[in-house]
């Protein structure tokens, strides 16, 4: 995701901001910027790609009197990645750093741009800085300014804004994004994580939603709804790798758990209150469409399964899965009313590439589900939605897993809106549903530690089955693929009902089933698949809201309305599981052998 640093006082800023935003590469961008008040002036340099095109921008400046500074690494998510869209952003006289996304920037850049107020930027961001400037422009009174404008925003943000006419501060705000002040003498620091600061300052505070306020003469004046607040400093870990994982052991376990705070990111200014909306799709990409095929790889095709079956169900439009590198080499007929769909983390992968290119020779209209703007998929396809996952640094994919799995159920009410194939009561449950995930994706310190105790028991024996029904099936996939990935132990996603057409014959003491089994998807035809197999004496390791008297060993889940939110619950716990199990086993959880993150070859 995006990264944030800030500094006051009378070090040479160019050089904290440089090095700060360095330490937060590891988070993925595409643009980086920073902006310095000193001796009254205000100076920005903004560049694209990785920071050493900044650094190579900034060589001649330096700056070594007292000054406020502020800097950004951008990670796309409101238009394409370039210097206008970078921050820091600016008004007339105020720079703005945002990570976040203002659900409310239409309808606030709106009331703006009828002011005769102009912008430069496609970002929700630059609506920050344009807002405080017009309130300052009535009250002259720049924190009130600022915070009538922080009162203004829905969505999440850390933000820090600069301006002329307060030339020793540093203004601050956090709401659902992270945030953190840090302390050395009269020195103040301001980051999105620890690693910018780290060896600069001593203590640290980390903001709490709601949170805002300014730093001023090496103080911190904070605020929240109760009005203004005390706070309590610590002592600021001098570990970069561990302030990298936040004290996870493992980046895949820090992704697993992030995994409810992104999808809240996913769903902003997407997921409204009775309706599901994308700006970065035009109607006329459906004109003439009766069918869909998506194109995938990997996790991105277990993804792709799951988003099959919700498009058929309840869009009611054909949809086919394709295997990319399958794809690529069976002579394919391809029609003018197919929308091609093509799903990749990276945006790089070499077969899902090479099949869109395929499409568009064909003629097809074509949309990328991506975690990478400016990708070479995202260029190559005509429509782009990107999931906003952030950098997911484990090879083994999660989050990039969740939020690709979520854009095509939004894709899927989407579709039944324009269709007009789901009644409003209907796309009603949905929403309804949806807006319920993140909880259903947070990790409990109970949830965990069971599994950690569970684990022990799987680390031998002749194989894993994982067993699902309808949209539990991919799920079953990729709980497979995640376990081999990582563990090295071998692992087989099925559908349930094919456990008997000959893989039953594999049933022993031996064997290990992972059963996923939801209360509100064909609860009783699975448990009758899974007695088949307790017959046999295999050993079931049973996933559900229900209690299930012949299970060896039961995670219980707590969702049973929805089976999406059963789906996204289910999934953490096959995440954990196989982490879990690689940890026991001893292996190197975010970097498993043969595997790369990216795959740019065939």
């Amino acid at each position: 995701m995006c990264g944030i640093i800030g500094y006051v006082g009378k070090k040479e800023k160019k050089k904290i901001l440089l090095d700060g935003l360095q330490e937060l590469e590891y988070r993925g961008y595409d643009s980086a910027g920073i902006a310095i008040i000193e001796n009254q002036r205000l100076k920005h340099f903004k560049a694209i790609g990785k920071l050493e095109n900044l650094r190579e921008k900034t060589k001649k400046y330096e700056s070594s009197n007292f000054g406020i500074a502020i800097g950004h690494t951008r990670w796309a998510t409101h238009g394409k990645p370039t210097e206008l869209n970078a921050h820091p952003h600016l008004g007339k006289y105020s720079f703005v750093v945002h990570n976040g996304i203002i659900e409310n920037y239409q309808e606030i850049k709106a009331e703006l741009q009828n002011k005769g107020i102009t912008f430069l930027s496609q970002t929700d961001s630059e609506t920050i800085v344009h807002l405080f400037e017009s309130d300052y422009e009535k009250n002259r009174d720049s924190f009130q300014a600022f915070t009538n404008t922080i009162n203004r925003l829905d969505g999440a943000y850390a933000t820090l804004l600069i301006t002329e006419v307060e030339e020793e501060t540093i203004f601050f705000a956090k709401n659902g994004s992270p945030m953190l002040i840090g302390f050395s003498g009269e020195d103040i620091y301001f980051a999105s994580s620890d690693t910018p600061i780290i060896r600069k300052a001593t203590e640290v505070y980390y903001l709490e939603d709601g949170e805002y306020g300014y730093s001023k003469d090496g103080n911190v004046t904070l605020f929240n709804q109760e009005g203004e607040k005390s706070f309590i400093k610590k002592p600021l870990t001098t570990n970069k790798a561990s302030a990298q994982k936040d004290s996870f052991r493992f980046f895949m376990e820090k992704e697993i758990y992030e995994q409810g705070r992104v999808m809240g990111e996913t769903m902003m200014g997407r997921v409204l209150d009775n309706s599901i909306n994308f700006d970065e799709l035009e109607k006329s990409l459906f004109e003439n469409i009766t069918n869909i095929k998506i194109c995938a790889c990997g996790t991105s095709y277990h993804s792709a399964l799951t988003g099959a079956y919700l498009l058929e169900r309840i869009a009611k439009i054909p949809c086919q899965v394709e295997i990319a590198s399958e794809f690529r080499y069976k002579e394919p007929l391809l029609q003018a009313s197919t929308l091609f769909i093509t799903i990749s983390q990276s945006g790089e992968t070499a077969d899902t590439l090479e099949a869109l290119k395929m499409a568009k020779r064909a003629g097809l209209k074509s949309l990328s589900i991506c975690n990478v703007d400016n990708s070479s998929i995202v260029r190559e396809s005509d429509n782009a939605i990107l999931t906003r996952a952030g950098i997911e640094k484990g090879v083994a994919s999660t989050k990039a897993f969740a939020t690709q799995t979520m854009v095509l159920w939004m894709f899927t009410l989407y579709v039944a809106q324009l269709k007009k194939s789901i009644t409003q009561e209907q796309l009603q449950t949905e929403i309804n549903a949806m807006i319920h995930t993140p909880k259903a994706l947070l990790v409990t310190d109970k949830l965990h530690a069971k599994l950690h105790r569970l684990s022990k028991r799987y680390l031998h024996g002749h194989g894993f089955f994982f067993i699902g029904r309808d949209i539990f099936f991919p799920l079953a996939l990729e709980g497979a693929l995640k376990l081999k990935e990582i563990s090295y132990l071998h692992a087989e996603g099925y559908p349930a009902g094919e456990m008997k057409h000959g893989p039953i014959a594999l049933a022993d003491s031996e064997l290990f089933t992972i059963a996923l089994m939801p209360s509100s998807m064909q609860y009783e035809k699975i448990k009758s698949n899974v007695e088949e197999l307790s017959a046999r004496d295999a050993t079931i390791l049973a996933i559900s809201p229900k209690p299930f008297e012949l299970a060896d060993d039961c995670i219980r889940t707590k969702y049973s309305s929805h089976p999406m939110l059963e789906f996204f619950e289910m999934m953490v716990a096959t995440q954990l599981l196989a982490l879990e199990i690689s940890i026991r086993l001893g292996n190197d959880v975010d970097m498993p052998r043969n595997l790369a993150k990216s795959v740019t070859v065939e």
